[in-house]
């Protein structure tokens, strides 16, 4: 085959796909069911891939959400640990001028 024809055919071949006569010429008519078939998996399969990345997405939102949570926990607790210690709560108590002070004394047990 020479240039010129190699040219023909390429415009021939572009000319019956913007017709949509490419697959007839080629006689894949008979393979339609399959085609149709292979397309509904792909487009199944890229459903699918759309709604695991969703999901991933999701999960990592979720991981960011629970680490924020987490450290608002840990300041949490470390505050509540630092109201326990009985010379925190003296201070706290002269600093609002409380008459409230930590016993001398032991409790008392009444018995009954």
């Amino acid at each position: 085959m020479d240039f010129k024809n190699i040219l023909v055919t390429i415009g021939n071949s572009a000319a019956a796909v913007l017709k949509g006569e490419f697959l007839l010429r080629l006689g894949i008519t008979r393979y339609f069911g399959k085609i149709l078939y292979v397309f509904f998996l792909i487009c199944l399969i890229i459903w699918i891939s759309l709604m695991i990345d969703n999901t991933l997405g999701k999960v990592e939102k979720n991981k960011n959400i629970i680490r924020e949570l987490q450290t608002t926990e840990v300041m949490k607790t470390f505050e509540l640990e630092r109201y326990r210690s009985r010379a925190f709560t003296g201070r706290m108590l002269q600093e609002r001028s409380s008459e409230l002070q930590e016993s001398e004394s032991p409790a008392i047990k009444i018995s009954e």
